[in-house]
């Protein structure tokens, strides 16, 4: 069909109209000429308006009601802190809601653990929770199975293969104890054990003088979310679920019961010990009376009975909805529920998010719109095996493929002194340029990174292959951008009854200020990552990390074994890094000059979203199919190397085959990881092969 042409478009203009068309223009190029970032002067604005918003004793109120119950997941009263996070975020006007799933989770319902002394003393019951705490869960490993255990205890200092092999006594048929440590999960230290013959394991913190008669609680269970449905999100109505006598949620619980020890009730039994004398070489960090590993004379009489149901656990979001690209999302999370009280975990974290909201709705009020969509979370049943993070991450895996910038996690905003930061590491740069904007809390007149840099002689920041908290399910199985932000290494009323307001209050931030810090540098990279019309990732930084694990590899292997398929992937790698700094720098270029960059901004974004992702590999780790990330992920044996997860699993299966078999499978994994980081550059410079 023939189109008319419209007089409209034909018409000449007037000579006033032309006039004030010209005026328009060259106002414009002025504005531009001189002006040409209004947004940047409006984003320092918004973001001291963030920063000089900040209170410490609106951060310990929170706080402190947060901690006025216990509020274990599956159980009413975190039910209703979840009610009290949802009307805080409501409150301020924050689009909110909850998504709830059906998942396992296992509390205790009876345990006893008492000692037969050799000298024929009266058999002594020894306490297996904190005193004076009624209204707090009694110690237990979740998801230990239920058992009864007559036999000789063995201690095996931290339960590592190297310790098994000092201790040079038999300890099938006995009972093992164990102190936390040595880079051993739970579940590990408890596989160890069973392998060795033991029946059952019991473990004690021996860290600390003061507050050696807690009780540490935990998990046992292999792996992270809902064992009853494994890999996909188990929503409230309609969801497959495994049974529990299924084979895939069977090996995920160990075969022996356990239980946690206080580092008291542990001297008890331990200072009884009779046989071999402590190997020397575990001395160095005792903090008790242990001289002898046993087994026995003394002989404990150990029951435990636990029940594992299905309950409802509770995520809750506050949404604030970006103005020009609402569909990519910048995440910020932390745990909500906790074994005790959880002043430090989580409660901390929850008290910094609430007091995010707080600060967030000021810019709002203050004319403030991000660029990308905000989202707040809170999840639930993180003591579990991070399994509301996990369930959700599963439920929502295409969008987080597409849509989410970067996700930013806060677990223990305090566990004391001293600022620690892990992340992949493209956002490296960026959390540098953060918290050198950030007050340091414990030193006047410096900043969170003048103190880091100097404690830490350098750039010290950790990376995201540990299964610790819920920035796993987004880095390793959504290959998602991620950062973890903490003031405090450890803290002696970890998962204890002692990890209360009064704890912190005293012990944790007396004044606050670190809570206020860790807040501060949250909400500065969340600003950014928002607000920044061109993402500031930086890949170089990435390149030298993966260069740096190449080289410690290489040093490492066999020269059986060759190295060169990495060694050529990290260089175009590193060529695509390279590319992408001189477009950025173009790019930001042609914005400073007021040219329309919107569809290559826009393609720039997506390239340096997506390039995480391709890292993941869709078999996953050989036995832990569900990690798919090859460069970030959790390794059989960290101690020997805590990257390349695949390649260090491989290392240490294939030590006990024949040599052939040990090279061709340390080979594999290579190659694996290799084409990982092609797939990645591929996506970095965001064209076909």
């Amino acid at each position: 069909m023939a189109i008319k042409s419209s007089n409209l478009l034909t018409t000449k203009p007037s000579p006033l109209t032309a006039m004030v068309t010209l005026l328009i223009l060259f106002i414009l190029a002025f504005y531009t000429l001189h002006f040409p970032h209004p947004s940047l002067s409006n984003k320092t604005t918004f973001q001291n308006i963030f920063l000089s918003s900040s209170s410490n004793s609106t951060i310990s109120t929170y706080l402190r009601t947060l901690t006025m119950h216990p509020h274990l997941a599956g159980t009413k009263p975190n039910s209703k802190t979840a009610t009290f996070l949802l009307n805080h975020f409501s409150s301020l006007n924050l689009p909110s809601h909850t998504t709830s799933y059906k998942t396992l989770l296992s509390y205790p319902l009876h345990s006893s653990l008492t000692a037969h002394f050799s000298n024929h003393s009266s058999p002594l019951n020894l306490p297996l929770t904190e005193p004076s705490a009624p209204s707090v869960v009694h110690a237990y490993h979740a998801y230990s199975p239920s058992g009864s255990v007559f036999a000789k205890p063995v201690f095996v200092n931290y339960g590592r293969d190297i310790d098994y092999r000092a201790l040079g006594v038999d300890v099938k048929g006995c009972i093992v104890i164990l102190r936390k440590g040595g880079n051993l999960g739970r579940s590990a230290m408890i596989e160890k054990a069973e392998a060795n013959g033991a029946v059952a394991v019991l473990i004690y913190n021996d860290e600390g003088d003061t507050w050696r008669n807690g009780f540490e609680r935990g998990h046992v269970m292999k792996g992270v979310g809902d064992p009853l449905s494994p890999g996909w999100g188990s929503s409230v109505d309609g969801s497959e679920r495994l049974s529990l006598e299924d084979n895939e949620v069977l090996k995920r619980f160990p075969k022996i019961p356990s239980m946690p020890l206080s580092a008291e009730v542990a001297d008890t039994v331990l200072s009884s010990l009779g046989g071999s004398p402590v190997p020397l070489d575990w001395r160095d960090a005792f903090n008790s009376k242990v001289t002898h590993v046993g087994p026995g004379p003394t002989m404990l009489n150990f029951t435990y009975l636990g029940e594992m149901k299905v309950a409802t656990i509770q995520n809750v979001f506050a949404v604030i909805k970006g103005s020009e690209e609402p569909d990519r999302h910048v995440l910020l999370g932390n745990h909500r529920d906790a074994w005790t009280y959880g002043a430090v975990d989580p409660s901390s974290g929850t008290a910094a998010l609430l007091d995010l909201a707080r600060r967030f709705s000021i810019l709002l009020s203050s004319g403030w719109k991000p660029r990308r969509t905000i989202i707040l979370c809170s999840w639930d049943a993180e003591e579990f095996g991070m399994i509301g993070s996990t369930e959700w991450v599963e439920q929502n895996l295409i969008n987080l493929g597409s849509k989410a910038v970067a996700y930013l996690n806060v677990d223990c905003a305090v566990q004391g002194p001293g600022f620690f930061v892990g992340s992949t590491p493209q956002l490296d740069s960026l959390i540098l340029e953060v918290i050198k904007k950030v007050k340091d809390p414990d030193s006047e007149g410096v900043s969170v990174y003048d103190t880091w840099a100097a404690a830490a002689g350098g750039n010290n920041i950790q990376r995201l292959g540990r299964v610790d908290s819920d920035f796993a399910p987004f880095v390793q199985h959504a290959g998602v951008p991620s950062v973890d932000v903490y003031y405090g290494k450890d803290f002696p009323v970890y998962h204890t009854a002692f990890d209360s307001y009064n704890w912190m209050a005293e012990y944790g931030d007396p004044f606050f200020q670190r809570h206020v810090a860790v807040t501060g540098i949250w909400g500065l990279l969340a600003l950014r990552l928002a607000d920044d019309s061109i993402l500031p990732f930086d890949y170089l930084s990435y390149a030298n990390e993966l260069q740096l694990y190449r080289d410690i590899l290489s040093n490492m292997l066999d020269q059986k074994i060759s190295v060169h398929p990495l060694t050529s992937s990290i260089e175009e790698f590193a060529s695509a890094a390279k590319e992408v700094d001189d477009e950025l720098k173009e790019l930001r270029l042609l914005e400073t000059a007021g040219q329309f960059v919107d569809m290559k901004r826009r393609a720039m974004n997506d390239r340096l979203m997506l390039a995480e992702k391709g890292f993941l590999d869709g078999d996953g780790l050989e036995g832990k199919q569900w990690f798919k990330h090859l460069v970030f992920g959790p390794p059989n044996d960290p101690e020997k190397l805590d990257f390349f997860p695949g390649i260090a699993d491989s290392i240490t299966r294939s030590a006990s085959t024949g040599e052939r078999e040990r090279l061709a499978e340390i080979q594999h994994e290579i190659w694996r990881v290799a084409r990982a980081i092609q797939r990645a550059t591929s996506a970095l410079r965001g064209e076909f092969t």
